[in-house]
């Protein structure tokens, strides 16, 4: 796959990352960055971004990643996800998550996913594996 087939893989983000307002910032098949506006939508009942979406953030990146890096007629889905809340993202924050692989195998991938601040202070940090397969979405 060149280059500009990966690039065209990562922008063509499905439904989710549209619906909570992920943006893509940058890609290459070894880093994925992109943006979330902490909204009220996206907020618990603290006023901060609610685990869930920031976790659903993490792993459609991770999924992003994956798929730039995908032989063809394979696919992915997400076996296995842990996360790391260290710091709360205020309404009105922008988040930005910076996905880079720990292992990126034939058959599993893992990604680090490291969501910040816009203080630069690390808000959470998302580990997960990949599974690639023979299936394709469709």
């Amino acid at each position: 796959m060149d280059r500009a087939e990966q690039e065209r893989i990562a922008l063509d983000q499905p439904a989710f990352a549209r619906f909570i307002g992920s943006r893509i910032v940058m890609v290459s098949p070894d880093e994925v960055v992109a943006e979330l506006q902490v909204t009220e939508d996206l907020a618990n009942r603290n006023g901060v971004l609610h685990g869930g979406a920031m976790m659903g953030f993490a792993d459609n990146l991770g999924g992003t990643a994956t798929a730039m890096n995908l032989p063809p007629g394979k696919s992915t889905t997400t076996v296995e996800s842990k996360t790391n809340f260290l710091r709360p993202l205020r309404i009105g924050d922008v988040a930005t998550a910076r996905c880079v692989p720990l292992h990126k195998g034939r058959t599993t991938m893992v990604w680090q996913t490291t969501i910040s601040r816009p203080d630069g202070k690390v808000a959470a940090i998302v580990t997960q594996t990949q599974l690639v397969l023979d299936w394709q979405a469709g």
